[in-house]
């Protein structure tokens, strides 16, 4: 009808007309209010530029239509669920590790309402914070003590401000690493108000480097493990036992910072073994730090193991304050320190059920996906090529099976329809098709996604 075309600026409806018409006004049960408000203001500035540039009309049914797609981009961002079908299984980008599904159901009791967070029930005094979980984790890497703070990062730097603060410390050339998010190894030393020594080249670092740069008067020498990279050819480094030698005879911390710390051995699951936090602390280093979300397969934290006389130091220092977790981290690392402590691990640390699953496994699931969906030659099953992810285990590909879509489309439009679900399904790309691999999807995943191929399959 012509009143409901938008010709100009008095046509529009105010910005609470349109925020009270139904469609719009039932988005306000899953986003906030203000904010809906906020993006029909900001669709109604933009339309108002468009009728000066174009003064081309539009009807009403459209400009809320175009309300109400700006609002759904604008939910997807809210953090939720997604089915990883990438067959990387510690994402970075996708929540890194997978949280076992029972977890908070075990700990809800721990973390609503009141808690014992800092009282000791026993004495009727303030208590120490993360007691038991730290006491957890120091038995399980076999350590004298540890530290928990908010990620590895924190550690890190934590480590270096309390034990090298305006003072040296030595690491090989070839670790200056860079982690996720652009962060590098060159860049915490200096914030953490550290001097930076570098021995070595790229490729080889020796023992006579780090002997010879002990006339530095070095706090600490640093070790960290090239999680993320692999470096091959003419390559040498000091190993960790020597340097742990070396820093004995001159009285000088070794730290080792792990990147993703793992207390299994990973030959089982990538073919290939991964330097655990026992041995770290079995050679003799001081300290040792490491992520609680990546091959641990728990939650957000960076954890420290070593000698009581630093872990001691780290917690006097004001910065720890600042770097510490609340009462959900502490009471997940209890549950998730106490399955690998009652070797449940397996059954219970979601990340390793996913990375024990073989090929035949697989080509199960995805047999059945295939024949409930019933989509004909449009999806095929293939061998794939899954990842550990995380930073950890570079350049090891682990077997898997991907359900490969033979579309019309483009593999980026059909990337695009699949993001598009509730929940997305995240995909890749590979040889101009676009796959879901599913080393990472769990069974309770396999319905849902069977609903949405089932949805999409006429689009593709």
């Amino acid at each position: 009808m012509e009143d409901n075309i938008i010709r100009s600026r008095r046509d529009i409806p105010s910005v609470e007309i349109l925020a009270s018409m139904e469609e719009i006004s039932s988005l306000s049960s899953i986003l906030a209010r203000p904010l809906i408000i906020e993006i029909i203001r900001n669709e109604v500035e933009r339309f108002k530029e468009e009728l000066e540039r174009h003064n081309k009309g539009i009807s009403l049914s459209e400009f809320q239509s175009r309300i109400i797609t700006e609002v759904k981009n604008i939910l997807r961002k809210k953090i939720g669920r997604v089915i990883n079908g990438v067959g990387i299984l510690v994402h970075t980008n996708l929540g890194r590790a997978p949280l076992p599904e029972n977890l908070f159901d075990n700990i809800k009791s721990q973390i609503i309402g009141y808690g014992n967070l800092e009282f000791d029930v026993n004495s009727g005094k303030r208590g120490k914070r993360g007691e038991l979980a730290e006491k957890y984790l120091a038995l399980l890497s076999e350590s004298e003590a540890a530290c928990i703070v908010n990620n590895n990062a924190a550690a890190l730097f934590l480590i270096l401000n309390t034990l090298a603060n305006k003072k040296n410390v030595i690491i090989s050339r070839g670790e200056l690493v860079q982690i996720g998010g652009g962060f590098r190894i060159p860049d915490i030393i200096k914030r953490a108000g550290a001097k930076l020594i570098e021995i070595g080249t790229t490729n080889i670092t020796s023992y006579g480097d780090y002997k010879s740069a002990l006339e530095s008067n070095p706090a600490l020498i640093l070790k960290v493990h090239r999680s993320n990279f692999a470096m091959h050819g003419f390559v040498d480094e000091v190993d960790l036992k020597s340097l742990v030698t070396l820093g004995k005879d001159a009285k000088i911390p070794i730290i080792n910072d792990l990147g993703s710390g793992v207390f299994i051995d990973t030959t089982e699951f990538a073919g290939q073994h991964e330097p655990t936090v026992q041995e770290s602390v079995r050679y003799g280093t001081e300290l040792t730090c490491f992520s609680g979300d990546k091959l641990l397969g728990g939650v957000q934290a960076g954890l420290i193991v070593g000698q009581k006389y630093f872990i001691d130091a780290l917690k006097k220092n004001p910065v720890y304050r600042a770097l510490r977790v609340d009462k959900i981290v502490f009471s997940a690392l209890e549950e998730l320190l106490g399955y690998y402590l009652n070797n449940t691990w397996k059954e219970n640390i979601k990340l390793w059920r996913l990375a024990g699953r073989k090929e035949s496994d697989l080509y199960q699931i995805g047999q059945y996906i295939i024949k409930e969906v019933a989509a004909g030659d449009k999806i095929v099953l293939e061998g794939s090529k899954g990842e550990m992810g995380g930073g950890s285990l570079p350049n090891i590909s682990i077997p898997s099976v991907a359900l490969v879509f033979r579309s019309k489309l483009t593999p980026q439009k059909v990337s695009i329809l699949f993001r598009r679900m509730d929940p997305p399904v995240i995909g890749r790309v590979a040889e101009n098709y676009f796959l879901i691999d599913l080393k990472a999807i769990d069974d309770n995943d396999v319905p849902i996604l069977i609903d949405i191929i089932k949805k999409l399959k006429d689009s593709f």
